[in-house]
Order: C-alpha cells, then sequence, then structure tokens
C-alpha cells in the first residue's frame, strides 16, 4: 500500500480535510485535520477515517493504520 493512496482516499472520503500519512509501507500514522471532528468523539472520528479506507482494510492491502484526528483548533494546540 503506498502512502499516496491512504491520503487520496481520506481526502476523497473527508472533503476539506488536511491528510498527512507516513508509513514503512506495512504501518502508517494519519493525521488528518477537519472541521468536520468539531464536536465528534474520538473514536467517531477514528471511525469516520477509518471508513475512507475500508475497502483496503477488507482486501489486505492496508492492515496497520494509526489515526490522529484533531480539529484545526486542536492541531494548533499540539503545535504549540
Amino acid at each position: 500500500m503506498e502512502i499516496d493512496i491512504i491520503a487520496q482516499r481520506i481526502r476523497a472520503g473527508l472533503p476539506g480535510a488536511e491528510v498527512q500519512v507516513s508509513g514503512d509501507g506495512e504501518h502508517f500514522e494519519a493525521l488528518v485535520i477537519s472541521e468536520a471532528f468539531e464536536g465528534v468523539s474520538l473514536l467517531k472520528r477514528e471511525r469516520l477515517v477509518m471508513e475512507t479506507v475500508k475497502a483496503e482494510v477488507a482486501s489486505g492491502a492496508l492492515h496497520a493504520l494509526s489515526i490522529k484526528a484533531r480539529t484545526p483548533a486542536q492541531q494548533q494546540a499540539a503545535l504549540g
């Protein structure tokens, strides 16, 4: 699985989101920043992101994705 494909799927499923994906070809981490996460629980945010790549997970092409799903304000706070 390629980083660009994962990022593309997430962007398609969450229009307007800022998406950064890193990984080693087997294990990936996605940072997804979206206003759509405002007022949404962390678990639901992760489910929303996983929904965008569920075909890749089901096929076995993607099997390890760590997710950081933040609002723009949370990202600003994380950056200090």
